[in-house]
């Protein structure tokens, strides 16, 4: 089930009930026509529902200009018929429109509950005034005709709450079911995500591990700088993977923060600039990104400038250090990366475009 499933069912609603009251009066009302007043109110309720038929077998209401011009014809033709009919013979055979024409109303008036019932009421109180001015008409026959007129439109009326009984628990069910569509969706997305985190960790403790173990062995001598370099790689990355989970406004800086922050731990004076507007960037395009800083961070002494430009469809995050890297990290094809050695300084820039030329 989806939004449009009340829609449908209320369709199928309107089609129903068009269908009843085209049975009703060709197999009703038609064999009881006399006169030409009563030929004419049968035909002006036949254009009735062949005008209605155009909006509801396609599914549509009819409209509320429509609705109305129909109503005020139908409750005339009603009018008309009803005085056609001699007033000893009121609400017998001959009196063929009696009950009929509330039908067509909720054909007309379906989908405006307020306005149908107003309808209703109205063509009971056109009855009674049929009655009323015809002679004689005794309380007792009065009576009759309301009671009998009051039975017809409480079971219009109860087709109408019926109606709209059905379309309010089909709009229900409809949005309970796309609520457990979208919390199905979310569930998923989430095992998804869990998953793609745990192959990140996964892959990343497959490079941390061998180091762990050197150490924990002594094959890797803590006091080299070439370990010392390696665990502060694995440990800056770790630190970006964790930034990389969190849920914030400008997830780039945010990681590039991260890199920044470890190295100004491991005792580095770092600078960091950022300009231009926060723009999406894909994960794996942010993991090119800051994968040569970390490179850069790890190999500086004792300083770096960071900085991040953002300029339309680019992006470009570089590092100035006072290291050389060991290797100088590669750009893949959607990230270009560039190194440079200046005397004892190194400058390393990677650069994304969003919409490449």
């Amino acid at each position: 089930m989806d939004e449009t499933t009340a829609d449908r069912v209320l369709g199928g609603c309107r089609i129903a009930i068009l269908g009843i009251t085209v049975v009703i009066q060709l197999s009703l009302s038609l064999p009881r026509l006399t006169g030409a007043e009563s030929r004419s109110a049968f035909v002006a309720l036949g254009a009735v529902l062949v005008v209605a038929s155009w909006w509801v077998l396609r599914g549509r209401p009819v409209p509320w200009p429509a609705g109305v011009i129909g109503t005020v014809v139908a409750l005339t033709a009603s009018a008309v018929a009803s005085w056609a009919v001699p007033p000893g013979e009121l609400f017998g055979e001959r009196h063929w429109v009696f009950g009929l024409v509330g039908w067509h109303l909720l054909v007309l008036l379906l989908d405006r509950p307020v306005a149908a019932v107003a309808a209703l009421g109205a063509q009971l109180v056109l009855d009674v005034v049929r009655l009323v001015t015809a002679a004689p008409a005794d309380r007792a026959e009065i009576s009759g005709v309301v009671i009998g007129g009051l039975s017809v439109i409480t079971f219009q009326l109860a087709t109408l709450a019926l109606v709209r009984v059905v379309y309010r628990r089909a709009g229900e069910a409809a949005a309970a079911s796309a609520e457990r569509d979208r919390l199905l969706h979310r569930k998923a997305l989430a095992e998804q995500r869990e998953a793609d985190q745990r192959s990140r960790f996964a892959g990343q403790l497959g490079t941390t591990l061998p180091l762990l173990a050197g150490l924990a062995d002594r094959t890797l001598d803590p006091r080299d700088e070439a370990v010392r370099r390696r665990c502060a790689l694995a440990a800056t990355q770790l630190r970006r993977l964790f930034a990389e989970n969190d849920d914030v406004p400008d997830p780039l800086v945010h990681e590039v923060s991260a890199c920044v922050d470890l190295a100004e731990r491991r005792g580095l004076t770092v600078a960091l600039a950022v300009s231009g507007e926060p723009a999406p960037v894909p994960t794996e395009v942010r993991r090119e990104l800051t994968g040569p800083l970390m490179t850069a961070l790890v190999a500086a002494r004792s300083q770096a400038r960071v900085s991040v430009l953002r300029t339309g469809d680019e992006i470009r995050v570089a590092a100035l250090t006072d290291g050389e890297p060991e290797p100088p990290v590669n750009g893949s094809g959607s990230v270009d990366v560039e190194w440079h050695t200046l005397g004892e300084r190194s400058w390393m820039e990677a650069k994304w475009r969003s919409r490449p030329n």
